[in-house]
Order: C-alpha cells, then structure tokens, then sequence
C-alpha cells in the first residue's frame, strides 16, 4: 500500500504553531494548490490543502514561512474524527508533512537566515545565495524554458520518434 503526497503552493495565512501538553511542538497552515487546468471561464482555480508538521520542523515553518510563501510538502494523507461541540461527528482530512521545503527567499530578509529551495531554516549567507543566483540565471538565462510553456508550440515542423524512443 501506498500513501504519498507531494504538493507545492502557497500558504493562505501564517501558520499557526502550538505545543501539544508535553511540550511537542506542531504548526497547521493551509496551501493553495493550482490545478493544471482552468475552468469554463479560463480562469485557473485551486484546491485548499490543509497540512500539519511536527516537532522541530514545525517551529522552522512557523518562524520563516507567511502568508504567501511558496512551500513544497512531501508527506501522506490523514484522517480523523472528533466530537464536535454541537455533539456531532467532525471528520477531518489533512496532510501529515514530513518534509517541508522553502521554495523562495523571504522578502527583506536578514542575512543568513535562509535559501531558496532551503529546509527548515538552512543556515547560508544572503548575498552567497544572491550571488549564486545571479551566476546561474546568467549562465542558464539561454536555455530557459518556463515548465509551463510548450517546447513545440509554434515550431511548426513535424516530430519524428522511433518505435524505440516509446517507452512502452
């Protein structure tokens, strides 16, 4: 059996971080995910995940990530229920994160904080990482393409693939 989830998008409000009576620290957020297709008036919609992290990692996310922070979540999918105060059932459906990547330098931040792509808060200098940027947009800057964009759009020339170019 298999239970994995790997989302990016961004965070709808700041992550709330709490501390279970032991002391167990835990954040809850909420990303906005885009789906990869737009709707009858072409307008892109997005699903509201909620996720939950643990521990160490849950006080990194409430201490470096906001509200519309990009953040990628690796982890699996959650159930449970409770007794509601109306004395109903409350199901609930969440994203237990196990890993939780910053996918963005913060904006204004402080030198040595974080990086891009960075885990939990990794410990780098800023303009390191700004220079490293700069080096490799201008290095990548012709071979550029945007992971949305058709490689083939506008070519206008046919595509010629052998039987044994198919992986099946």
């Amino acid at each position: 059996m298999m239970n994995r989830v790997i989302l990016v998008g961004r965070l709808t409000k700041d992550p709330e971080l709490r501390y279970t009576p032991n002391g167990v620290p835990v954040a809850t957020f909420t990303l906005a995910v885009n789906r990869t297709f737009t709707n009858q008036q072409g307008e892109r919609e997005a699903d509201f995940i909620n996720c939950v992290v643990w521990r160490k990692p849950a006080e990194n996310v409430a201490n470096y990530l906001k509200k519309g922070s990009l953040a990628g979540v690796d982890g699996r999918v959650q159930t449970r229920n409770y007794e509601g105060q109306d004395g109903k059932r409350v199901y609930v459906t969440e994203i237990l994160a196990e890993s939780v990547q910053f996918l963005e330098p913060r904006g204004g931040s402080s030198a040595g904080e974080r990086n891009e792509g960075g885990s939990y808060g990794d410990q780098r200098n800023n303009n390191d990482y700004q220079n490293d940027r700069n080096q490799s947009q201008r290095n990548n800057n012709n071979n550029y393409t945007r992971v949305d964009d058709d490689p083939f759009a506008n070519d206008g020339k046919t595509i010629d693939i052998s039987d044994d170019d198919l992986p099946f």
